[in-house]
């Protein structure tokens, strides 16, 4: 790694701490990563091979960020979601809890201009911020992980009462959506899945569905009118669902009632297990960040 001096400030690949003018930096021969001499030490090895681009972009869909191999998880997602499950399933109300707002935006600032190098979370003391870094990326995303069009599709199949018929449906609908999208939503579910069986957490299937229901489903558009607003807000009616998960007994009035996409996000999560895993169980390998 031959060092240099900096001549147009750019951020640390590792730290994501810019490099002022004039002070030195190493870069990597092989994939281009630019870091403080200090910052040396963290250095991905074997070396991780960078995008074209030196960054991630501020926002796009979820493939503008996804591995060129399959499973096509983001490594954001990715190294949230293990940081999250070494150290967080012990932690009450787990991605309910906001984190600091500040630590949240300035996290998610660095991994994006990181690219395809992230600089380690384990000194994020917060749990609840790296939750909320996962979060924010995904509401970021140009569009939401069901996509605009088969926004109507996941509403519907989640509307069906039959069980069986609804699960079929879904899974029609989840082979529908891109690569990108359908193996991070996968591994998001299963991730979704242990949380909320961790009894610490106390975020039941439930909890978990009002959170990433507007995160995940969102609405049909990325402008949404008022009357699709309301038409996607809780209304007061009997609530169907699956008495395998329990998340919406049936033949009960339920005095505050999910959104639609709660109700998705709520219906994909009693999907079997072994459904999900289809997509990412083969090559959960690749998915251990570096």
């Amino acid at each position: 790694i031959p060092s240099l001096q900096v001549i147009r400030p750019e951020p640390c690949g590792i730290c994501g701490s810019r490099i002022r003018f004039g002070k030195a930096a190493i870069k990597c021969r092989q994939c281009q990563l630019l870091l403080h001499p200090k910052c040396r030490a963290q250095c991905p090895s074997p070396c991780v091979p960078r995008p074209h681009h030196h960054a991630w972009p501020r926002e796009g869909v979820l493939a503008d960020f996804a591995p060129p191999t399959p499973p096509l998880v983001p490594a954001l997602v990715v190294q949230c979601v293990t940081e999250v499950e070494t150290r967080g399933l012990t932690e009450t109300g787990l991605y309910r809890v906001p984190g600091a707002e500040q630590l949240v935006r300035e996290w998610k600032r660095r991994l994006l201009r990181a690219g395809g190098a992230l600089p380690a979370l384990g000194s994020v003391a917060d749990i609840h911020v790296v939750c909320g870094v996962l979060k924010d990326f995904l509401r970021g995303l140009k569009e939401p992980l069901v996509t605009f069009s088969l926004h109507p599709a996941f509403l519907q199949a989640a509307d069906i009462p039959d069980d069986a018929a609804c699960g079929t449906a879904l899974r029609h609908v989840v082979s529908k959506l891109p690569p990108a999208n359908r193996d991070t939503l996968a591994f998001l579910m299963l991730h979704l899945l242990r949380v909320s069986r961790s009894p610490d957490c106390k975020m039941d299937v439930l909890n978990l569905s009002r959170v990433f229901g507007p995160t995940l489903v969102g609405h049909s558009s990325a402008n949404p009118t008022p009357l699709a607003i309301m038409e996607d807000t809780p209304r007061q009616c009997k609530v169907r669902g699956s008495p395998r998960c329990g998340v919406y007994p049936r033949c009960c009035w339920h005095p505050h009632p999910p959104s639609l996409p709660a109700q998705v996000v709520g219906r994909l999560l009693s999907l079997p297990p072994d459904f999900w895993r289809g997509f990412v169980g083969t090559e959960q390998e690749n998915l251990v960040p570096t």
